[in-house]
């Protein structure tokens, strides 16, 4: 079950993954909160891109290390491994995906969620 996280320890997994991204070189991170929306599967969205299947898959791997470090939490759900083109890792409140640059412009999350307060930070 998906527990709720108060507000620094969701700060703590959003700054760790951030951090993660950026130790491997991930492009155009974006934020979008998602909270004010009534039919949401998360709290917030975490995007960013990598220039190849080898850099999406250390990005990936990356967060989980940071997070299960840092923060001690594992995802509950992960997958997008196989191919890397599209890799998604579900800690509740934050979902992180990651793309190729052609996945990401091709599903457009930031257009699909505009709804969403978006945030972008530099890289």
């Amino acid at each position: 079950m998906k527990k709720k996280l108060d507000d620094t320890s969701y700060n703590d997994l959003l700054e760790n993954i951030i951090e993660a991204i950026r130790s491997k070189k991930g492009e155009s991170i974006t934020y979008l909160d998602l909270t004010h929306l009534n039919t949401t599967i998360s709290r917030s969205f975490l995007i960013a891109h990598a220039g190849s299947t080898v850099q999406a898959k250390a990005i990936g791997e990356a967060i989980e290390d940071q997070v299960k470090n840092k923060s001690r939490r594992k995802p509950y759900h992960r997958e997008g491994y196989d191919n890397s083109q599209w890799i998604l890792l579900d800690y509740g409140d934050i979902i992180a995906h990651i793309f190729q640059k052609p996945f990401r412009d091709f599903y457009n999350l930031e257009e699909l969620w505009a709804d969403g307060h978006r945030t972008d930070f530099a890289s």
